[in-house]
């Protein structure tokens, strides 16, 4: 997962999704660390499935990106988004919620947006291993 800054008030959230993982758009959930966010972001249509976690829900595959819009707007300053996402493999295997922090900063100004800053320490998730895969047979849980 990645964090972009778009401007002063605003970020994207990234998440890169393995093949044979998927994410429940219900279970992502995002915060600041010292406060509020504006609204709830708009979540992008996910795909319909039947779980057999979680029943009938929408679940997003391969990649997705989230569009948040902060408290106020914070030009010039470092914000510390909190995300949790929780997903399952194919297999079967369902993944304790996930909690990452990201620290980016936000453009002057006029400024252009600096570059995607990776979740540190980049989590061995098992929605972002890169290509195949997983994390093995659920134990783990997604460290350092």
């Amino acid at each position: 997962m990645s964090v972009e800054a778009r401007d002063g008030g605003r970020v994207v959230a990234r998440f890169a999704i393995a093949d044979g993982y998927y994410l429940y758009r219900g279970k992502l959930r995002f915060a600041l660390a010292d406060g509020t966010l504006a609204a709830p972001p708009d979540l992008p249509p996910g795909k319909a499935t039947d779980d057999p976690f979680f029943g009938k829900v929408d679940i997003y595959r391969g990649a997705v990106a989230v569009d948040v819009k902060l408290d106020r707007e914070r030009a010039g300053e470092t914000v510390r988004l909190v995300v949790e996402s929780q997903g399952c493999a194919d297999v079967g295997v369902c993944y304790p919620p996930q909690r990452q922090v990201v620290a980016v900063s936000l453009p002057q100004p006029g400024a252009r947006p600096g570059p995607a800053v990776e979740a540190a320490p980049r989590k061995k998730s098992w929605f972002n291993q890169g290509g195949g895969g997983g994390g093995g047979g659920g134990g783990g849980g997604g460290g350092a």
